[in-house]
């Protein structure tokens, strides 16, 4: 490995390059990965803003041909950043970025692959640091697992992982030798990354140590390793009583003389616990995804609300835990119908029975429940990462 000789605080002045230009379709979003939310913005936004606070300048954006609105929704404010049309295979939309800095003809530029967000500003200093003496620097980490060489599904022999290294990005490299070199490059095959094509041109590269952190995102599941492993929500309705209604709650038709009005069948238990899944993903509330003032909802059954955010809950990567849901009313007696609630919502959520909780409670005749003008519900939800 090549130790920096350059002090904290002084990176010479450097450009750098993006690689964006893929469609990332192992990733199973539904736009191109890198424009993909991740930790709370697009995954492209994370590598630029450190590299131009490391102090890069400009930044160079290879992307997809008529991806420019995903581009520009992600790069929103961004000062110092220019995009280009990336082509059909990663050396061509690297050539292309590289060819647009000619005007300023950098010393030093960065490669970086767009599915990597997280870069270390210490593996920078490192890499920049080596080409005071060397016309290539990347970070590299060492092979942990032993190695196998596959025939056809047998193991023909094995690798030794001592003299192995796996390769990361951002990848540096003068900008004269690296621009020579992707204008010289003949393979045949798409090369991997940029050392491979300064390799080719014979330029000398030196290793850093890389940084687990800088890890690539590729398949659909890395985008939610990082996501919380439990989320929980709360939610709270309310309905008042009012004659000629009828009395759903839990899904559970009562006999009671007066029934709950308002949205839909106004099954209030069943709103409280909606809101609670919708809350425990960050969706938002019933009211949002079924607005009252729309008549469609007008009198249906609160199981399509219920159902729609267990739907939500699947697609956001998680599956429901348990739930607990608390009925606050003087009448009518909850206790006899638990069991028949309880198996409503297990059929609706598709879990077992024993992770659905219904009790109830009184006020002491206290406040508008305990007048009996109304019932209210308070709900909460557990979610575990689905796996």
């Amino acid at each position: 490995m090549v130790a920096p000789t350059l002090p904290s605080g002084s990176l010479p002045p450097f450009a750098a390059v993006i690689v964006a230009a893929g469609k990332g379709l192992r990733a199973g979003q539904p736009i191109p990965k890198q424009f993909a939310r991740w930790r709370g913005k697009p995954l492209l936004r994370h590598s630029v803003e450190t590299l131009l606070t490391a102090g890069a300048n400009p930044v160079v954006i290879a992307i997809p041909d008529g991806a420019e609105e995903l581009a520009g929704d992600a790069l929103a404010e961004l000062q110092g950043v220019r995009l280009v049309r990336g082509g059909a295979s990663r050396q061509l939309s690297v050539k292309a970025a590289l060819e647009a800095l000619t005007h300023e003809a950098p010393e030093y530029v960065l490669i970086h692959d767009a599915a990597r967000p997280h870069i270390t500003l210490d593996v920078v200093t490192d890499l920049l640091a080596a080409l005071e003496s060397h016309p290539a620097a990347i970070p590299v980490l060492p092979v942990v697992d032993s190695l196998a060489i596959d025939r056809n599904g047998l193991m023909s022999g094995s690798a030794n992982r001592e003299e192995l290294r796996r390769v990361q990005t951002p990848q540096a490299f003068r900008f004269p030798a690296i621009l020579a070199a992707h204008r010289a490059w003949t393979g045949e095959a798409n090369a991997g990354d940029d050392a491979q094509v300064a390799h080719a041109l014979n330029l000398e590269i030196a290793l850093v140590q890389g940084d687990e952190a800088m890890r690539k995102l590729t398949f659909a599941e890395d985008f939610m390793e990082d996501e919380p492993p439990i989320r929980m929500g709360t939610g709270y309705d309310v309905h008042r009583l009012a004659d000629n209604e009828e009395l759903w709650l839990c899904g559970v038709k009562i006999e009671h003389p007066q029934g709950l009005a308002g949205h839909s069948d106004a099954d209030v238990a069943m709103h409280a616990l909606t809101d609670a899944l919708l809350g425990a993903i960050g969706a938002g509330d019933i009211g949002q995804h079924f607005p009252p003032s729309d008549p469609e909802w007008r009198g249906v059954s609160s199981s399509r609300f219920l159902e729609h955010a267990v739907v939500l809950v699947t697609q956001a990567g998680y599956r429901i835990g348990n739930t607990d849901v608390t009925i606050v009313c003087e009448a009518p007696k909850i206790g006899p119908y638990r069991d028949r609630m309880r198996a409503r919502l297990a059929e609706l959520m598709s879990v077992d029975i024993g992770c659905i909780s219904v009790k109830a409670t009184t006020t002491e005749r206290l406040g508008f429940t305990g007048r009996g003008e109304g019932i209210a519900a308070q709900a909460a939800a557990t979610l575990v990462r689905a796996s």
